[in-house]
């Protein structure tokens, strides 16, 4: 016999939790915002850039959502202590983390500087670092738990393309530290787990995209319509397919689950 279990409802509901989001202000970033404050919890935008931070908070608070976007260089440790600080004095406790801010410059490594791969390094692996350290650290002092999701990528399991050694080595690296930092602070009931995204059409890629130079003969039509062949679903993804999956994570969906790596994909490793 089945016992009496929570309604889906409430499983969902993240009414009176408070989410910070790194590079919230847009592409997945803004896709998670939005399902974590559509879902109840008041949320902190943070971004580098904070102009945009602040419209993308004030967009979704016109919803009636609770929102407040951050400034914040994910790789200075007194930013993310204020950033820390300022949400706890805004809405009084942190109970999600979302490291989501990342940078993929297309280098090969033949032609990158230490200055280049230094600067991936440290957004996408030295930033959740910070935030992690310091965000675990008030969630312990809270004593309620809580859940930490890092956005890694399908570059963490298998490479996609020359040029993102720097970025693939950042991703191997923080899918390593989700395991690591899950077992640390599990005793705490804090849950640590990551969403390795496939290709999601979002602003940063459209204008990668864009602004890549193409060497003389190629035919940048044919090498797009190669890469959607790989997907067995033979599109790109959306922000909010990523943001669904957060929410997931984020509520009491996951409540067994720590350590672990959800693939989101369109099925592409599968090729």
């Amino acid at each position: 016999m089945i016992k009496d279990v929570a309604s889906i409802n409430s499983l969902m509901d993240l009414s009176g939790k408070v989410a910070v989001v790194t590079g919230g202000a847009n592409g997945i970033g803004l896709g998670i915002v939005y399902r974590l404050a559509e879902a109840g919890a008041s949320v902190v935008i943070a971004d580098l850039n904070k102009a945009e931070a602040d419209k993308a908070a004030a967009e979704i608070s016109a919803k009636g959502w609770k929102t407040k976007g951050a400034g914040v260089d994910v790789s200075s440790e007194e930013d993310v202590k204020r950033l820390v600080g300022e949400a706890v004095a805004d809405f009084g406790s942190i109970d999600i983390l979302v490291n989501n801010a990342g940078i993929y410059p297309n280098i090969p490594v033949s032609q990158m500087t230490l200055t280049d791969f230094e600067k991936v390094i440290n957004v996408n692996l030295k930033g959740v670092f910070l935030c992690t350290k310091y965000v675990s650290e008030q969630m312990i002092k809270q004593g309620k738990g809580g859940k930490i999701i890092n956005v890694t990528s399908v570059d963490a399991l298998h490479p996609s393309m020359i040029g993102l050694a720097a970025y693939d080595a950042s991703k191997h690296g923080l899918w390593g530290f989700t395991k690591n930092s899950a077992l640390e602070l599990s005793q705490h009931k804090i849950w640590v787990n990551a969403i390795a995204p496939g290709g999601i059409l979002t602003p940063g890629v459209e204008h990668l995209q864009k602004a890549a130079p193409v060497p003389q003969g190629v035919d940048m039509t044919k090498v797009m319509e190669a890469f959607m062949a790989k997907i067995p679903m033979h599109r790109m993804g959306e922000a909010d397919e990523i943001g669904k999956v957060a929410l997931f994570l984020a509520s009491d969906m996951s409540s067994y689950m720590t350590g672990s790596q959800i693939v989101v994909d369109g099925g592409v490793l599968l090729s």
